[in-house]
């Protein structure tokens, strides 16, 4: 068997373990999903598995791998498909591509620290690579469709939605006994899908009067500018109050 044969055969084969734990995924939980049951849905033996990944936790790392890429299809399809956007357009599509991925969505809302952990590093250069090539995505549609954003702006968008997105999940997807908990405990709550929430962030981030008067910034900033000290003492107030 050719070398390029070989690695098509192993590509392939690390697919169909990905695909059979992206299917179980979606009626179980990460701690429900076994090693076993994943190779149940699929033509290898559990021994087998070990060929192709390490750990549970590098499948659903590579499973998360296919979801940025995916993602990245969307985002590179929306900057190169479009001439113009205005700032609600692009709100509207960026939220519509990200909302139309729950299982990315879904997969954001996991321990990704301790997932990382028991990846191999070359599992995780891998994930790496297609979680950058997101922020690439988003560098390159904010200077397209937002010229007006100087350079530090956009950087700051980003490490604002980005840790945003670890939130969506848990917010618009509720558990019946979730819903059950939050009813006894007196919680008056409304559930928004994914797509308003991620819509509203992004067009609030997006304004003229966010962008002008810095409200979405990296907390690297804030020593430059002098607000260290402030932001503690706000921080501290709103506690006493």
């Amino acid at each position: 068997m050719s070398m390029a044969k070989s690695e098509h055969t192993v590509a392939n084969r690390r697919e169909e373990i990905v695909t059979a734990c992206e299917k179980l995924y979606q009626t179980m939980s990460f701690r429900e999903i076994t090693l076993k049951e994943i190779s149940e849905a699929t033509s290898f033996s559990r021994p087998s598995i070990y060929n192709y990944f390490a750990t549970k936790e590098e499948i659903f790392l590579a499973l998360f791998e296919r979801e940025y890429d995916r993602w990245n299809a969307s985002l590179e399809e929306i900057h190169h498909g479009r001439r113009k956007l205005s700032r609600r357009a692009l709100a509207e599509w960026l939220a519509k591509s990200l909302s139309e991925r729950p299982q990315l969505l879904k997969l954001l809302s996991m321990n990704l620290y301790d997932m990382e952990a028991s990846s191999r590093l070359e599992c995780l250069t891998s994930f790496k690579r297609s979680y950058g090539r997101a922020m690439e995505n988003m560098r390159r549609i904010l200077l397209k469709f937002r010229p007006e954003m100087t350079g530090g702006q956009i950087r700051d968008f980003i490490y604002a939605f980005l840790p945003f997105m670890f939130g969506v999940y848990p917010y618009t997807e509720v558990t019946e006994k979730q819903k059950k908990a939050m009813d006894q405990a007196g919680i008056d709550y409304e559930l928004p899908t994914a797509r308003e929430l991620i819509f509203t962030f992004i067009l609030n981030s997006l304004s003229t009067n966010a962008c002008e008067k810095g409200m979405v910034r990296h907390p690297s900033t804030w020593q430059a500018n002098g607000e260290v000290g402030e932001s503690a003492d706000h921080t501290q107030t709103q506690k006493e109050n």
